[in-house]
């Protein structure tokens, strides 16, 4: 890794400070170095900031991913115009928290750096960290994310700021976009299954009914066989380890309710 950090600072003329790596791969498996090393004056020649360039990017990183992950967005903070844009790579292999996979984001906000990575982290347990395939957590991931100043707003200073509130949720949702995509291009995934968790005592309790939920295999199960099987869910908040009141609650699958104040409600099999 260090050898392949100033072999690219050298190329780009920077420190090597300024290098970032991000590595996954079979384990056990070490990077051929050499070859690695003789290939990086073509990469650094090849860099672009085309959107074609963007997208080879997603592309170079992907290993059995099936489809790229990409995503950018524009909106408006203060009157200037602010960009956010990700890429992701990932399908096996994946259970909270993150787990082989990796994540780059950039942004051209003109942001204080602890402001900045308490964003991140926030961003980061509310999409890469709530996302599961196998509920298998692999020995590496990483997720960068960089703000370069360059559009002109006012440093953000703190979080509580209505320009910070407006980045954090830009923010939120360009992770959550990719890690969908990681959880939906999952190695053997035939669909996507969304769990939101409403009433909760906090974020922490509600994440962890919603991964108890999302990690079940009789869930996944039920989903798969198209059985709305309204007991599993419910069976799967029970253990999650969170306290609830069991006649409080509500399970809905789509728009159709399955359960009202603990109790289970008539509803059609063949629409569920």
């Amino acid at each position: 890794a260090v050898d392949s950090a100033e072999a690219v600072a050298k190329l780009l003329n920077v420190s090597t400070n300024d290098i970032l790596i991000q590595s996954t791969g079979v384990i056990g498996q070490r990077i051929k170095k050499d070859a690695l090393v003789n290939s990086l004056p073509r990469l650094v020649g090849s860099l672009s900031s085309s959107t074609e360039g963007s997208n080879s990017s997603a592309v170079a990183i992907t290993t059995t991913d099936l489809v790229s992950k990409s995503i950018a967005v524009q909106i408006e903070i203060g009157g200037v115009p602010i960009k956010i844009g990700g890429m992701a790579k990932g399908s096996g292999m994946i259970h909270p928290n993150m787990a082989t996979m990796l994540g780059v984001l950039t942004t051209d906000a003109q942001v204080r750096s602890d402001v900045w990575r308490e964003m991140v982290r926030t961003s980061v347990s509310r999409s890469f960290n709530q996302i599961t395939v196998d509920g298998d957590t692999s020995t590496n991931d990483c997720v960068i994310a960089m703000a370069s100043g360059l559009s002109g707003l006012s440093d953000i200073l703190t979080h509580d700021s209505a320009e910070a509130q407006q980045l954090q949720a830009c923010l939120d949702a360009v992770m959550q976009g990719l890690a969908k995509s990681i959880a939906w291009d999952g190695e053997g995934a035939t669909c996507l299954i969304e769990v939101t968790v409403t009433g909760a005592n906090n974020e922490a309790d509600a994440a962890k009914i919603a991964r108890s939920v999302a990690a079940s295999s009789l869930v996944k199960a039920a989903v798969f066989g198209r059985d709305p099987n309204w007991g599993r869910i419910a069976c799967s908040v029970g253990y999650s380890g969170i306290h609830f009141d069991a006649d409080q609650l509500d399970i809905s699958l789509g728009v159709i309710p399955l359960m009202k104040n603990g109790q289970p409600l008539p509803f059609d099999r063949i629409c569920c």
